[in-house]
């Protein structure tokens, strides 16, 4: 752990204490020499990790806009508890240094409030749903810590209901991300808790957003150098800054010719377990079936489902979505496979099978 002025030099900062304060700072270090371009590399999660170069000016720009979305202030302190060897991590150091934040870095954890009293205070930082989850079944005493900010960005993996609906007690503003290393992080939110919670993503200040013939959402920004970014995200466009995120185009599940989109049948097998007791990590994907092409299969994490839960599923799925959508398959895995930023690596256990 390290606590850092983003108004001042690198040179007046601590000496870093580990490996990872080390690499944080060296980055920072980098930064306000002033270099022009960086090299970072996609999580892997929908493809294999690729090299993308990006930009200062794309970095500043997407950092000041988060900046004035948020209201954050010279001076403001925030948590830097996501990898800063990626892009989550990286913009939440930039946006310290270029808003001038108070930042208390540390290395990820599953419980990133694990090292702090309950009266400790901040006014910024983002998470995974997995570290949120984490803070409230396991540390409530430190939703003080969390009541005192003024947002919470919450992204790289999508939330579940239940955990939308776990996270209610929080009165301080989360909001769902939406952004890739290549839109250099968010470039949409989505409130999450009280009055204001919706399903719908508001795309920020300045961020063109459109549909090509596949429904998937294209995006063009200051933070894009102005270029148009093709995602295989399938969208309900609203209008023209709202959209509704239906799932991804590259991981549809062609079952007996019928079009399934997995994130619709996670959801409904989500709703089911939290109706018995805590959710356990899960998804679905298609595995080869030589009578329907792919079968739908839900694969969960350590806890497998029992005979009562399993009946629940396939009839609630069968009811809203069809027959056709509705999974063959349960797969218990003793522990999911990750990427380097902590998110299920889904290719990966699915080759396995």
């Amino acid at each position: 752990m390290i606590h850092v002025n983003g108004q001042l030099p690198v040179s007046n900062w601590p000496q870093p204490i580990t490996p990872y304060d080390a690499d944080a700072l060296a980055f920072c270090r980098t930064w306000q020499s002033g270099q022009a371009e960086f090299v970072l590399h996609t999580s892997g999660s929908t493809g294999q990790p690729k090299p993308i170069t990006l930009t200062r000016p794309q970095m500043q720009a997407s950092a000041r806009l988060t900046g004035q979305t948020l209201g954050l202030q010279p001076g403001d302190s925030a948590l830097v508890c996501l990898n800063v060897r990626y892009i989550a991590g990286v913009m939440m150091l930039v946006r310290g240094l270029e808003l001038g934040l108070q930042m208390t870095i540390i290395e990820p954890s599953g419980d990133p409030l694990a090292d702090f009293p309950a009266n400790t205070r901040f006014d910024f930082t983002a998470l995974v749903p997995l570290q949120l989850q984490t803070i409230l079944e396991t540390a409530p005493e430190k939703l003080p810590i969390l009541n005192g900010m003024k947002a919470i960005l919450v992204g790289g993996a999508a939330t579940s209901p239940a955990q939308e609906r776990s996270l209610q007690v929080i009165t301080a503003p989360v909001y769902a991300t939406y952004g890739m290393t290549e839109t250099v992080s968010h470039i949409a939110l989505r409130r999450l808790n009280g009055p204001a919670a919706t399903e719908v993503f508001t795309s920020l200040e300045g961020v063109s957003i459109g549909t090509d013939e596949r429904g998937c959402l294209h995006i063009t920004s200051a933070a894009t150098n102005g270029e148009r970014v093709q995602t295989n995200d399938v969208v309900e466009m609203l209008d023209t800054s709202h959209f509704r995120l239906l799932g991804r185009a590259d991981a549809i599940i062609n079952s007996g010719g019928v079009k399934v989109q997995p994130e619709a049948v996670e959801r409904i097998v989500q709703d089911v377990l939290a109706e018995s007791g805590p959710v356990p990590r899960l998804f679905v994907a298609g595995l080869p079936d030589e009578r329907l092409g792919q079968r739908v299969v839900v694969f969960v994490e350590h806890h497998p489902l029992d005979a009562e839960q399993w009946a629940a599923v396939q009839a609630r799925v069968r009811d809203r979505l069809g027959p056709y959508h509705v999974p063959k398959d349960a797969i218990t895995v003793d522990h999911f496979a990750e990427t380097p930023t902590g998110k299920i690596d889904k290719r990966r256990i699915v080759n396995s099978y």
